[in-house]
């Protein structure tokens, strides 16, 4: 269990630049799906047959990271960020690109640590000039934060919860289906923290008759957190609204049903910002029903991301116990 988890956050695997991630994936996923392609934005959609409603599941393989834009004469990398990185995160942070070579995020001196922006800061990778650093990475290449999975108590912390604990949670879902009678389409998607930009290709694909997105939400349980109802450790988050969708009532209901009668922990989740995959697959086509199942995660977004295991075999539990619904015709 931890070692599958391990694996997948440890991943370095920016938008864009999934296919370490992809492999990894399609590898855990074989022998539990019928057949799959991966399309031209990349994404992983794996198809499990069944008679039933046509259901898709999505979560991102991406994940937030750097790219490098321009090396300085003394060998400092200049970059930019891939997705929401708060320059707070990276400074002092060790970072590694998909070649394997490590950096730390160095701040100018001259920068206002209350203004800080990417543009103050660059990696240092110990290079001794210009040549020496355009021997090891070149422009373009990107990087992820650098850190260790850990165990504290019943909870993780590592970089890229968001999302590759959606990832395992999907994994392991497809290994517990037993009887399929749903037509199931497992989408790895990507890009999503760019713009849902993944979602939007594979939903129209798949054009499913209703849509459940998997990642990670805010918690409202830290010291002087924003008032928000989520709390790590009370269970799978159902979605009712975020940034980029409110979510079908019904599939709310389903949802929350099923819980219930599943006696699955559950909690409410508004999310006043930020979006999910769901956002992009309710209006493709004629649009689609859709919700999404939340991991509760603190310090989203940085190199400590934080998830309750307890929230993970919660949500493992009720997408298997709804992809395995029995839906009336």
């Amino acid at each position: 269990m931890m070692e599958l988890l391990k694996k997948l956050s440890l991943c370095i695997a920016p938008s864009g630049h999934e296919k370490p991630i992809r492999d990894l994936i399609l590898e855990e996923i074989g022998e539990y799906i019928d057949d799959y392609v991966i399309d031209p934005l990349g994404n992983l959609i794996a198809h499990k047959k069944g008679p039933g409603k046509k259901i898709m599941v999505s979560a991102h393989m991406d994940e937030i990271g750097l790219m490098a834009t321009f090396v300085e004469e003394n060998g400092f990398i200049r970059f930019c960020s891939i997705g929401g990185i708060r320059p707070a995160n990276l400074v002092n942070t060790k970072v590694i690109f998909q070649n394997g070579i490590i950096g730390v995020v160095g701040v100018e001196e001259k920068a206002d640590p209350a203004k800080l922006k990417v543009e103050d800061m660059f990696i240092d990778i110990g290079a001794s000039d210009r040549e020496d650093a355009l021997s090891l990475i070149e422009i373009g290449d990107v990087a992820g934060y650098y850190t260790k999975f850990a165990l504290m108590g019943g909870r993780v912390t590592s970089k890229s919860m968001d999302d590759r604990v959606a990832c395992y949670i999907a994994i392991e879902t497809l290994k517990n289906i037993k009887d399929c009678p749903n037509d199931l389409y497992f989408v790895f998607s990507t890009q999503e923290e760019v713009g849902l930009r993944g979602a939007k290709g594979a939903a129209f694909s798949v054009d499913p008759d209703m849509g459940i997105a998997l990642d990670v939400t805010k918690t409202g349980d830290t010291p002087e957190a924003n008032k928000m109802a989520v709390k790590l450790g009370n269970g799978a988050a159902i979605k009712i609204k975020d940034g980029s969708i409110l979510c079908h009532r019904d599939v709310v209901d389903i949802l929350k049903n099923i819980a219930i009668r599943e006696n699955i922990k559950w909690q409410p989740e508004v999310l006043l910002s930020g979006g999910t995959d769901a956002g992009a697959i309710h209006v493709s086509r004629a649009g689609v029903p859709s919700g999404g199942i939340s991991i509760p995660c603190r310090y989203i977004h940085s190199p400590s991301e934080t998830v309750s295991m307890d929230d993970v075999v919660a949500c493992t539990k009720l997408l298997t116990a709804v992809v395995t619904e029995r839906f009336s015709s």
